[in-house]
């Protein structure tokens, strides 16, 4: 089966273990040393698992990790100096628990509950400096950002290998969403579709996601709506929430022949520009040919400039990323336009424009009232107020 665009590195990236292979592993996970992953680190596995993050293999070792950090590239690659790559994808642990696991042995990956999940071939063990991954990753080493605040909580030694994996992340929320890289890649192979375009949110989409989306959407074959439903911060609407205002949307507002939406299982890091560029390639896995960059992408609080989620494209030769960036202005309602628009295509001041702060939005919600149609649709509203009841 052909498709329009190869994953990143060129090949989908399979680690999970099949029949007597798996079994004889599962065997040998009881005697092996083990570490327990949290949530995060649960998703990043799942996502090696399936090829979303193709093309890793397993958890950083110090080469890629430093490369990552210094160049946005991997060692790894063709001979224009490694694949683009902006996040790292590590498993740390404490300093005093390193000597439990040794180089060139093999490790037990275990999830909360006590089941193995992976092996970890671990090829090298080495310690970083926080504080210089926080500001190349997160371009700041203040801790109130979340990103950082994982960074400094977690051990001081990484771990780097590849993983073979036993048993894939058993969810049991929004089981009918979660669809692989391959799956998806097929079902846009089913459907013709050769150009899709992307849409990364944490949030519920208001009319100027809807707008933008619908703009995208006029000069490619279908949209995959994307929802990130990995860890966020705890003052984010909750996933379960969030599915709910997508759902509603779509069936009221969207071309069901040519929207598509899927679950994301990543953690949010909050990393702004590098975590655009990381949202890309991945979607580019997932069988994307196009994403959606709007204002201030994966940002959080005042780290970043609004379009600096833009800007870092311009960093990268496009034929190395080959997805296509789509980038998008901040978009209101112009009462005098009668219609959605920007500073690129509205002439009038801001008197004329229907713009809530968030504050206000949630201010809003709390009282039952429903913010202005021209900033969200009802539908949505009314689930964002049933939600803050309780």
């Amino acid at each position: 089966m052909k498709f329009p665009l190869p994953p990143h590195g060129g090949e989908l990236i399979d680690r999970v273990l099949v029949g007597r292979e798996r079994d004889e592993a599962v065997k040998r996970a009881s005697s092996l040393a083990r570490i327990t992953l949290n949530d995060r680190e649960l998703s990043d596995l799942d996502m090696i698992a399936c090829g979303a993050l193709s093309p890793l293999t397993g958890f950083m070792h110090l080469k890629d990790y430093k490369s990552v950090l210094d160049t946005m590239h991997l060692v790894s690659g063709p001979a224009t100096g490694g694949l683009p790559w902006t996040i790292p994808i590590t498993l740390a642990v404490k300093k005093e628990n390193a000597g439990k696991y040794k180089e060139g042995e093999d490790v037990a990956l275990y999830d909360p509950a006590g089941t193995p999940v992976a092996i970890l071939h671990l090829k090298e063990k080495f310690t970083y400096n926080k504080e210089e991954e926080a500001a190349k990753v997160y371009k700041t080493t203040d801790k109130a950002h979340p990103g950082v605040a994982v960074v400094y909580d977690q051990g001081d030694v990484y771990l780097g290998g590849a993983v073979s994996v036993l048993n894939r992340v058993k969810y049991t929320d929004f089981v009918e969403y979660r669809k692989d890289p391959a799956e998806l890649r097929k079902f846009f192979h089913d459907k013709g579709w050769k150009r899709v375009v992307g849409f990364q949110t944490r949030n519920p989409i208001h009319r100027a996601h809807e707008y933008l989306q619908k703009c995208a959407l006029e000069m490619v074959d279908g949209l995959l709506i994307h929802p990130l439903v990995g860890a966020t911060k705890a003052d984010d609407v909750s996933a379960e929430v969030r599915m709910k205002c997508y759902e509603v949307l779509l069936k009221n507002y969207y071309p069901a022949d040519r929207t598509c939406i899927s679950v994301f299982p990543a953690a949010m890091r909050y990393a702004g520009p590098r975590e655009a560029i990381f949202h890309a390639i991945v979607r580019k896995n997932y069988g994307c040919t196009h994403f959606i960059v709007g204002r201030d992408h994966a940002g959080v609080g005042n780290y970043y400039g609004t379009y600096d989620a833009q800007l870092i494209f311009d960093e990268f030769d496009p034929a190395e990323l080959a997805i296509q960036p789509m980038f998008f202005e901040h978009t209101v309602f112009c009462k005098k336009c009668e219609g959605m628009a920007s500073a690129k295509t509205c002439p009038h001041g801001k008197e004329e424009h229907v713009f809530l702060s968030g504050t206000k939005v949630r201010e809003l919600l709390s009282q039952g009232i429903e913010p202005p149609h021209e900033f969200s649709r009802p539908e949505v509203a009314r689930i964002l107020i049933q939600a803050m009841k309780k």
